[in-house]
Order: structure tokens, then C-alpha cells, then sequence
């Protein structure tokens, strides 16, 4: 392990760069640009960073044909530029009216820059780029974006990135340049997200995000934009009034528009209402009917409304069962029937626009093809929604996230242990029961199988919580290695990694971020503590009122099942996590002492400053998370720095606006001048979530390098040059 030569204390890094921000949570490309570090002489030169590996044979040596060395000491060729480089995102399909397959995706060779992408009716011929090199297609609405473009026709409208305005553009012709529907405010002040075409009346009906007025209290409605001539308008207000809104949904003769709409304290997966409303002549909404989520006795939260071409509304919702399953509203009496019922989540949790679970198939509009997610695994089935019958189809994905009908066919979005995310055609037989093809069309790491002997495969475990009879759950990664293996008696280092949200759910599918960790002999955790989704209601609200309690024991009850089962080492137990992730981890190096040290990536660490700076989406989130005055003051890290008694290293971006940069320097001096081994590294250009290559390559070698210098008790084969560590060196 090499040692840099740092000239001066300072340990808080700026890193700069000259790539433009561009996509919302999606890995960005590789850059050869060399980070410049502010305030401090200290320059990581990228030449020094690399390392020749020799790839594996496929032939996999025995035991004792392998070389024997530490475990975290095991030279990979999964390096870091390889993980940071190697996938494209993927933010949502479409398929247009002549049946070809349309994508959005983000280059990692163009700093992450957002591009629909039109897939060839003869799939054997190359894909092409619809969107021009200037525009970036994205949304900041919510700031977690989503929903960014819809295909009619031959025409696309979409968000553009760099102004937030609406701008539509043909499809078909390569010299089409992108016309703006929405007035220029100065600056990217109002948003758009969720679109839908009204063709009956020729325009375009949108979430809109209005923060003209204020950036913290944004203004959320639902509005119409012109789409006839050139001539820009103002949008039109459709509905409004209540905190936020999504899934304008409109049905097939532009005479009903359904949507969802929730108000403050609740998120949308606590408590949501369905409303119907009946369009006039003119275009404006007249009458409104709530079809579910107003009654106070029943709690839900409806999600996903979808019109069939007959007229008839279908939508999910988790009332009594606790579980989203499908719905139908009978309008003549204004009351829901359930489709069918099953304990498993067939929606996710609205973080962002444009989610699309199920869909009814057109040739058949009997049946609607849907995914559902049930102990950690994802499946597709069939629904006939008059038999209500449920056919599962058989498919190499594990998981799965949103799905698209085709002309007779699907193209679901899915992923598994051994496959990346990746878009999959799927044609079924004449009855729609079996699939009688499955090709995938896209993937976000097509060369990625040139690892597989280095893949750890992920292990869906069930561990008992601090509460009796209660469990909670994790995909656990071994150390895999063709080359390596470690002495009988030792233990692996162990990194847990608790996921953000907090209301979400980590899946076991191929990430070359896991992969880094295990390939080089660390046993690598993920966590679905009490809160996460994909387990019914009662498992997410675990965590309300107890957030920093639940979370925090979960993980630490998984990392001691871990050691109690043999598979990792007691004295080398590491925890990292991003945005709420980051939060648990401080909490649980505060609160607990089961860890030996972690990283907060824009974690969180004064929950009242939080609540104070965040942005309007998350502003009361923490109210039901936390509770009062009392509990925020207690739960915070921050106050209770005599508590930490291990390393931490903190990333943290600059132009964050959902956890601002004050909570990582808050943290940063306070532990600094208790004298714990601690450092800081900020990045300008970044928001919530790294985004730019030479970020995620740099904060994933700083926290192996950090980890292995202070607990591990090995040399990481990877040349890596690691930032000084203050109260260290």
C-alpha cells in the first residue's frame, strides 16, 4: 500500500472538476480528468492510480492451487475505473405507436448526460441517439426527478436538463431540433415531471414544480402545456392546492383525468388519495370525485393509476392487507374492488416519477401484466382481471422493476444476481401463459460477463432483531475470488452497508460497487432493516417514530448474526451508507459499539438542521421518522460526539440541496477536535449522490484504503495513493 506525502493538515478535500452535473442516481462515466484538490498542496495524479491486472482463466483452481493471502489483500481486475465507468443508467422505456422500443440512458462517456435513445423495429440494426449533444434529458422536480419524457406519435416531449423547460422534438427525423414549450424563466426554476399527451385537445398535461416564489416551499400542480404552434404560453393550472401531486393519468377519450395527490406531514407511501376529475370542452377540470384514500378509516396509499382502453381505471393500493395490491374503480357507485389479493408489493415507493408496475396488455385486455415483489425477490405474472387468476412467467431476472407492453410483447427493466440492469424483450405465447422468448436489448454493462468467476453471488438471509419473534432481512455477498483464499482461520472483514431512503428496499442484483468489496476478500452485507419496503405496511412502519432506533439495531443485530454464523470477523466490522444510509451509520457508530469504523456519504447528522434546509418534498418526512422537539435533539449524532469512539471518513457534494454540506462539516469539526481519526472530503459539481466517474472512483478507493489503514490489518493490492487521515498521520 502506497503512503502519499501530504504538505499540509488540512483534510477537508474540495475536488474539482470540469465535467458538467447531469443525471439523478445513475453511475456516471469514466473521465480522465485529475480532481484538483482546494485548499491543501496535495495532487492525486491518476497516472499513479493505475494497475495491470491479469484476468482469470475460466477454469477456476482448486483449493489448493489457490494462492493463500489475507483477506482485503486480494489483487481484482474489478478496479475501481471498472466500476465507475462500466454502467450506463437506464430512466425509463416507452414504445411508441409503430411498435419500436424507445429508452432513456445515461453515457458515462459524456459525464453522465442523459439521451433517449430509439431502438430499430429490425432489432439486428444499430439503435440510434434521438436527443441533440446540447440537451440532457432530466427533471430536478422533487429533486429526485423521474418521468422526464413521453413519446405520441412521432413527437417527443421532454425535460431538458440545463433550463428545466419542456421542449418537443420528431422522433423520426435526424435533423429535428428540439422546439421549447415552456417559457424561460431565467433559470431552471419551474420543472415538469410525469407527462402525459391529451391528442383529444392537443396539448401536454404535467406534473409542474413551481420555485419562483421560494426553492424550500415549491408550489406542486397539475398543469396543461400548449403543444400547437410555436408560440409559448404560460402553463395552464389544471389542479392544485394540495402539497404535491403525480400520475396524471388521462383516459382514452380525453374525458377523465385521474391523478394522485398527498399533503404534508405524509409521504405518499403513508397516506394518499386517488381523485378522478371530469374535463370539459375547454379543457378545465369541473367536477372531482376522490376514489380512494379519502375515507379517514381506512389507511392507504394509492399509487400508479392506469385507464384501460375500455375506460375502466385500475390502480394500486395497500388498504386492509397492508400490502399494494391491484384495484378497480366501479365508477356508477364510486366504490374499489380488489383485482387480486396476494401478500406481496406490487408497487414501490414513490421516490420518483414515472413508475410503471403494471400494464394492461391491448391485444387482450382481459389480462395485465404486472410485477410483484415478495421476500426479496420479483416476479412477472399474468393477471386475468376477470377470473382473477395470477400466472407467473418464468424469467432469468430476480428482479424487476418497471415493464412496458409492446406490440405482442413486454419489455420489463430487470436485473439478478448474475444479470446487470439490463431492458429484456419478452414475448409470450397466444394466450399471454408462457414465454416463448426472452432476449435482453439493452444492458447497462454489456461486457460485464469478462468478471463472472469474480462474482459473489448475493445469499437472501432472515435474521432475528432486537425484538423477540420479530426478523428482519439481508443479501449477504462472501469474499469470491478464482485466484485467492484466505487462511481457514481467519475471518472475512465485513462491510455493512445500510441503504438510503429511509423507505426502501436494497435487492440482490449485480453491482460491480459490491462486487469491488467481495472480489478483493471483504464479506459485504446489504440490510432491509425494519422501515425498508418490499414487505407490506406493517414492516415500513416499523420504523416511524423510531428512526436512528430501528434502522441502528437492525444493523447492528445483522452484522452480530453474521459473526455468530462464522462469516465475519468481530474486530473488523465496517458500516457505510448514503443520504439516510449515512445517517444510520453515524447513529450506529454513536449510539452502538458494534462497529469498528465507517464512512457517511451526504449522510445525515443534525436531524433538526435537516429538517430546516432540506428541500419541500422530504421538509416533513421526519416528523412521522422522528417525532418532537425531544427526539430530534436525541437522535442526532451530532450532539452526542463524546459517544464516537472509531475512524470515520465523510463525502460529501457541495451543491447538495436534500442534505446540505453544513451536516458533513458539523460532523467533520466536531469529531476532529475530539481526536478521533476522522477526515472530509467534499466534492463541487455534486449533488445528492455522486454522479461524476472520477468522484465514485475516488470515494470508493478512499473508504477501502481508509478502512484497511485503521481496521483491517492487511495492504490492499490496488496502487491508491490515500488522503492524509487528520489525528492519524
Amino acid at each position: 500500500m502506497a503512503l502519499s506525502t501530504i504538505t499540509t493538515a488540512a483534510i477537508a478535500i474540495t475536488i474539482t472538476t470540469t465535467s458538467r452535473h447531469s443525471i439523478s442516481s445513475i453511475q456516471p462515466s469514466l473521465s480522465t480528468i485529475t480532481p484538483l484538490f482546494r485548499r491543501t498542496l496535495y495532487r492525486r495524479h491518476h497516472s499513479n492510480n493505475l494497475i495491470t491486472t491479469t484476468m482469470a482463466s475460466s477454469t477456476t483452481p482448486s483449493p489448493d492451487q489457490k494462492t493463500t493471502a489475507p483477506y482485503g489483500s486480494w489483487h481484482s481486475p474489478i478496479t475501481s475505473d471498472v466500476v465507475s465507468g462500466a454502467s450506463k443508467g437506464l430512466g425509463g422505456t416507452a414504445v411508441d405507436s409503430r411498435g419500436r422500443l424507445f429508452w432513456l440512458e445515461s453515457r458515462p462517456t459524456e459525464s453522465g448526460r442523459l439521451v433517449i435513445v430509439k431502438g430499430d423495429s429490425d432489432e439486428n440494426k444499430e439503435a440510434v441517439d434521438v436527443t441533440p449533444k446540447e440537451f440532457s434529458v432530466r427533471t430536478v422536480a422533487q429533486e429526485y426527478g423521474g418521468g422526464a419524457f413521453s413519446i405520441s406519435g412521432d413527437t417527443v416531449v421532454f425535460s431538458n436538463y440545463k433550463d428545466q423547460r419542456l421542449y418537443k422534438q420528431s422522433t423520426d427525423s435526424k435533423d429535428s431540433a428540439p422546439v421549447p414549450l415552456t417559457p424561460d424563466y431565467g433559470g431552471p426554476l419551474v420543472s415538469y415531471a410525469d407527462g402525459v399527451f391529451d391528442t383529444s385537445l392537443n396539448r401536454f398535461i404535467a406534473v409542474m414544480e413551481d420555485r419562483r416564489e421560494s426553492s424550500l416551499d415549491a408550489i406542486t400542480s397539475i398543469a396543461s402545456i400548449e403543444l400547437g404552434d410555436n408560440t409559448i404560453q404560460e402553463p395552464k393550472v389544471l389542479v392544485g392546492g394540495n402539497d404535491f401531486y403525480a400520475f396524471p393519468r388521462l383516459d382514452a377519450e380525453g374525458k377523465r383525468l385521474a391523478w394522485i395527490e398527498w399533503s404534508h406531514p405524509n409521504m405518499p407511501w403513508d397516506k394518499s388519495e386517488l381523485w378522478v376529475g371530469y374535463i370539459s370542452d375547454t379543457g378545465d377540470v369541473y367536477k372531482r370525485v376522490c376514489v380512494a384514500g379519502g375515507d379517514p378509516a381506512i389507511v392507504e396509499s394509492p399509487t400508479e393509476p392506469k385507464w384501460s382502453d375500455e375506460g375502466e381505471l385500475y390502480f394500486v393500493t395497500d388498504r386492509k392487507s397492508g400490502f399494494w395490491n391491484l384495484y378497480r374503480w366501479v365508477e356508477s357507485d364510486n366504490t374499489v374492488v380488489p383485482i387480486y389479493s396476494l401478500e406481496a408489493e406490487f408497487a414501490r415507493p414513490l421516490w420518483v416519477f414515472g413508475m410503471n408496475s403494471f400494464e394492461i396488455i391491448k391485444e387482450k385486455n382481459n389480462l395485465i401484466a404486472c410485477t410483484y415483489r415478495q421476500k426479496g425477490r420479483s416476479y412477472l405474472g399474468i393477471l386475468d382481471k376477470n377470473k382473477s387468476t395470477l400466472s407467473v412467467l418464468q424469467t432469468p431476472f430476480t428482479d424487476l422493476m418497471n415493464i412496458t407492453s409492446g406490440v405482442q410483447c413486454l419489455y420489463v427493466e430487470g436485473a439478478s444476481g448474475v444479470h446487470p440492469l439490463s431492458i429484456a424483450k419478452v414475448s409470450l405465447d397466444d394466450q399471454a401463459s408462457n414465454v416463448v422468448d426472452f432476449k435482453i436489448v439493452w444492458s447497462s454493462s454489456p461486457t460485464i460477463s469478462e468478471y463472472k468467476s469474480y462474482f459473489s453471488s448475493p445469499e437472501f438471509i432472515e435474521f432475528p432483531t432486537e425484538v423477540p419473534g420479530e426478523v428482519a432481512y439481508a443479501y449477504y455477498y462472501p469474499p469470491t475470488n478464482p485466484i485467492y483464499q484466505a487462511s481457514q482461520d481467519e475471518k472475512p472483514p465485513l462491510m455493512l452497508k445500510s441503504h438510503g431512503g429511509p423507505t426502501a428496499e436494497t435487492r440482490g442484483i449485480l453491482n460491480l460497487n459490491v462486487q469491488f468489496w467481495t472480489s478483493r476478500g471483504w464479506a459485504f452485507v446489504d440490510v432491509n432493516y425494519g422501515g425498508s419496503t418490499g414487505y407490506g405496511r406493517a414492516f415500513r412502519e416499523r420504523l416511524l417514530k423510531r428512526w436512528g432506533i430501528v434502522d441502528v439495531n437492525d444493523c447492528c443485530s445483522c452484522a452480530q448474526f453474521l459473526v455468530d454464523s462464522g462469516k465475519a470477523d468481530a474486530e473488523r466490522l465496517c458500516i457505510t451508507g448514503g443520504s439516510a444510509g449515512g445517517y444510520t451509520t453515524l447513529a450506529a457508530l454513536a449510539f452502538k459499539k458494534t462497529f469498528k469504523a465507517g464512512a457517511s456519504l451526504y449522510g445525515v447528522a443534525d436531524l433538526k438542521l435537516l429538517k430546516e434546509e432540506t428541500h419541500k418534498f422530504e421538509s416533513r418526512y421526519m416528523d412521522n421518522l422522528v417525532g418532537g422537539e425531544k427526539e430530534f435533539f436525541e437522535r442526532s449524532p451530532i450532539n452526542f460526539v463524546d459517544q464516537f469512539s472509531c475512524p470515520i471518513i465523510l463525502f460529501q457534494g457541495l451543491e447538495d440541496k436534500v442534505v446540505p454540506p453544513d451536516q458533513a462539516r458539523k460532523i467533520y469539526q466536531a469529531l476532529k477536535a475530539k481526536g478521533l481519526p476522522v477526515a472530509l472530503v467534499e466534492y463541487e459539481g455534486e449533488q445528492h449522490g455522486f454522479r461524476k466517474a472520477e468522484n465514485i472512483k475516488f470515494t470508493l478507493e478512499q473508504q477501502m484504503v481508509f478502512f484497511a489503514r485503521l481496521v483491517g490489518h492487511f495492504e490492499v493490492a490496488d496502487a491508491i495513493v490515500p488522503i492524509k487521515i487528520d489525528n492519524f498521520d
